[in-house]
């Protein structure tokens, strides 16, 4: 086999699915940030000598003092115990010369320490991911300077493997259900059953087939029944074995087996032209972007994927991990989805934030987000309180706004009033969004989606937060009282203890969430050049499919100039197939040469992104390109004619009218009384009526609770207006509110009520139906019906009241509701 090589490419500005990931070249990469220190608890206090240099100093604070815990590092790697001794507590100068080879401060996540322990040595939580990028946190901290600003990747040439054939999962889970489901429900359900008490997710062995089988897909190996996720756990990690482990991974296994020989092997078509196959785990982590985290104080990427628990790898102690309750599931290339349950920390841990966040007076929130529906209302996302009615801050959703809450010397304890970005500009939407809120005393609230901070003034301004509450907790998805309950996916969630600026927020958007990997698909036999290569950035896009972007042509031999290489219908397979569908660089059409090429960034050669549908998991898929023309070798792909679709028949003539739906309701009952629609009655009122309004401006959709809805807000801002006098006597010039009715409304005098209703609220001088002297003939009924008390003169409060009821019959009628 042709000897392997590595490269490191200094990548200057690869830009890939909008990800600005700043790899150093010589000079470049981002601006260096200093990363915050925050001195963690000591285990007891140190004697040895003082620490000989500013990096030692450095490495003691950021971390030695971490891994000289005796429930991390320091009962083994203490002095005369295990060698190397970089935990030892008598003396911080040995430990810095003893770690020297453990650590990479250039790229912590490649440190040897963060790799040992990723493999299971030694991690202090139930999650080794966890514990390494804890780990790579502290080694950062350290790092400083040296690991904020870009990255080199290096750019390693995977493995040759030839595409072959696969065993791919059936949709159907008819054959799980005859094989492995049998065992999973005998042995797992009392745990990883959505229906028992303190339920753990996945719920491979639930009750309903398709729950546990959509559960069990991405830990099933169909062509290596040995290496299924179910088996390892068994056989290798002792988990929850229901006899002799061994004894219960073969079971398993032959459970597996009997599935896959049922399942036929997907055979690769031999006309094909394909590159080399690779595996997500043959490509190189594209891992962090460049975030800005130098105040970040805790921190959630959801990388666990199973448990119970989401940990905080911020590396700032005391570490606030959720504990997941509920109908709380892990979401596919890293994140939570919450349906019916919450993520809550303890109020103790949660205090880091109270302490932290008082000491700088003021903070950030971000987070990635995918909310479940824009339906929902008064739900929380993120939230660190004590229930519905006391808080610290809140991030929340009403319908397409976000909502933020805050509790300072300048809101009450609730953090009322909220600030809530414009309902009309619906900024929320039921897709992937990066929000990011703020709070600082001089400019107060702050609202930042997909970096762009939104257009809403913060009324109640600063403040200070003096009057935090220490014992609160920190929540996800709900209050701790659960009974707020938000449904939706995070991807990330972070708080800073400093208010991010714009450029700190578009820098942690660009930087992306989830696991992403860099795959070298080989080309060399196709171009007749060495180490030629097309690479792409993939990650897993949620639990049923891969996001594939910007592939470029590149080649890991520095003094390789391509010419004149013809590329023409990429599509990308998985396991031995190319499917129909998600094939976005099929259209590629173009002409790899050195008038295009970089060197350091080889040629790019689309700017768009591919979705291919997950098979059998990330752990197990393998995927491989397919061309129409490569260099010199090409397989014309006829692609089928699209099926025409049947001819639609014509629908019922539509109307040229409709309804006004809610928020024009309230927006035109505003405007032709001049009522602002943020008055706090007639806000309450709306808020309250919101849901029995119309939603869809279809006139048949329209029934008697809609009419209710509408007659009661038009109720509310007759009200306001009829109660005030400046108001009243500028709407109605000349009529006297102060007479009694029979004075007031006598002869012409009534006009002066009900002409200017009319006028404003069916139109001036309106000729066409309804003809405005009946409708002058209806109101002057009405007022004669109503200035009647019984035989005796009507009081003067009486005609205000008359005159709210002729404003809220005219406001709550057609002429306001059609348009």
């Amino acid at each position: 086999m042709k000897q392997l090589i590595t490269r490191t490419l200094k990548l200057r500005a690869l830009a890939i699915a909008g990800l600005a990931l700043a790899v150093t070249a010589c000079g470049g990469g981002a601006e260096t940030q200093t990363n915050q220190q925050v001195t963690p608890p000591v285990t007891g206090s140190y004697t040895g000598p003082a620490p000989a240099t500013e990096d030692t100093q450095a490495f003691m604070i950021n971390l030695w003092e971490n891994l000289r815990q005796a429930n991390r590092c320091g009962t083994c790697h203490g002095a005369d115990n295990q060698t190397p001794f970089f935990a030892r507590s008598d003396d911080v100068n040995l430990a810095y010369q003893a770690i020297g080879g453990l650590v990479n401060l250039a790229s912590p996540g490649e440190s040897v320490l963060v790799t040992r322990v990723a493999g299971g040595h030694n991690c202090w939580l139930t999650s080794d991911q966890a514990c390494a990028d804890i780990l790579a946190t502290w080694i950062g901290n350290w790092a400083g300077g040296e690991a904020s600003g870009g990255r080199e990747i290096e750019l390693t040439a995977p493995p040759l493997k030839q595409v072959g054939a696969s065993r791919i999962l059936p949709g159907d889970p008819a054959l799980f259900a005859q094989t492995v489901y049998p065992v999973l429900t005998a042995y797992c359900a009392t745990c990883h059953s959505g229906s028992v008490a303190n339920a753990q997710s996945p719920f491979f062995a639930d009750a309903d087939l398709d729950t546990a089988y959509a559960a069990s897909l991405s830990r099933l190996d169909l062509d290596n029944p040995q290496l299924s996720r179910f088996v390892v756990r068994l056989g290798s990690e002792f988990h929850n074995c229901w006899g002799d482990c061994a004894s219960n991974a073969q079971q398993m296994t032959s459970a597996i087996q009997a599935m896959a020989n049922d399942v036929p092997l997907s055979e690769i078509d031999p006309a094909l032209v394909t590159s080399f196959a690779l595996g997500l785990g043959d490509g190189i982590v594209a891992a962090g972007g460049n975030r800005f985290e130098a105040h970040q104080i805790a921190f959630w990427e959801f990388k666990e994927g199973q448990g119970s628990t989401a940990f905080d790898t911020s590396g700032v102690e005391p570490a606030i991990n959720l504990t997941l309750s509920g109908e709380v599931s892990w979401f596919g290339g890293w994140g939570i989805d919450i349906q019916s349950g919450k993520a809550q920390g303890s109020t103790a841990a949660s205090r880091k934030l109270y302490d932290l966040i008082r000491a700088t007076g003021e903070y950030s929130i971000e987070a990635w987000v995918v909310p479940g529906n824009v339906t929902q209302e008064d739900a929380r996302i993120i939230s660190y309180s004590a229930g519905p009615q006391a808080r610290n801050f809140t991030l929340g959703q009403t319908q397409y706004q976000y909502d933020f809450a805050n509790r300072s010397t300048a809101t009450n304890a609730n953090g009322m009033p909220v600030l809530s970005t414009p309902a009309a500009a619906e900024v929320l939407q039921a897709t992937l969004q990066h929000v990011v809120v703020t709070w600082d005393p001089v400019n107060g609230r702050r609202v930042h989606v997909n970096g762009q901070q939104v257009q809403v003034n913060d009324g109640s301004g600063g403040g200070l937060l003096t009057d935090w509450d220490d014992s609160f907790a920190f929540v996800l998805g709900n209050e701790p009282s659960g009974d707020r309950q938000w449904q939706g996916v995070l991807r990330l969630v972070a708080v800073h203890n400093r208010a991010l600026n714009t450029q700190q927020i578009q820098q942690n958007m660009d930087a992306g969430v989830g696991e992403k990997f860099f795959l070298l698909f080989n080309v060399s036999e196709h171009v007749g050049l060495p180490d030629s290569y097309i690479l792409m950035q993939a990650s897993q896009f949620d639990s049923y499919a891969y996001l594939f972007v910007e592939p470029r042509f590149i080649s890991l031999d520095p003094d390789v100039v391509p010419s004149s290489i013809p590329l023409r219908g990429v599509r990308i397979g998985i396991n031995g197939a190319v499917p129909a569908v998600g094939q976005a660089f099929s259209a590629i059409d173009t002409t790899i040469g050195s008038a295009g090429y970089d060197p350091g960034l080889g040629q790019l050669l689309s700017g768009q992104g591919a979705v291919i549908g997950l098979q059998n998991g990330p752990a197990s898929d393998e995927f491989f390109l397919s061309f129409e023309v490569l260099g010199n070798s090409s397989n014309i792909v006829t692609t089928p004619a699209p099926l025409q679709p049947p001819a639609v028949a014509d629908r019922p003539p539509q109307p040229d009218i409709g309804l006004r739906t809610f928020d024009r309701i309230n927006a035109t009952m505003s405007q032709v009384t001049g009522i602002p629609a943020t008055n706090s009655a007639v806000a309450a009122t709306f808020n309250l009526v919101r849901q029995q309004l119309p939603t869809i401006d279809a006139l048949d959709t329209f029934v008697s609770a809609h009419q209710i809805g509408v007659t009661q807000l038009a109720i509310e801002y007759c009200n306001v207006l009829l109660e005030d006098p400046q108001r009243r006597a500028a709407f109605f010039p000349g009529f006297d509110f102060d007479a009694a009715p029979d004075t007031a409304l006598a002869g012409s005098s009534r006009w002066l009520l009900l002409d200017p209703l009319i006028d404003r609220m069916m139109g001036v001088g309106l000729n066409a139906q309804p003809d405005f002297f009946e409708v002058r003939g209806e109101l002057s009924s009405l007022v004669d019906r109503l200035n009647n008390c019984g035989g005796a003169s009507c009081p003067v409060s009486r005609t205000v009241q008359i005159g709210k009821a002729s404003c809220a019959a005219m406001l709550g009628s057609a002429p306001m509701l059609l348009h």
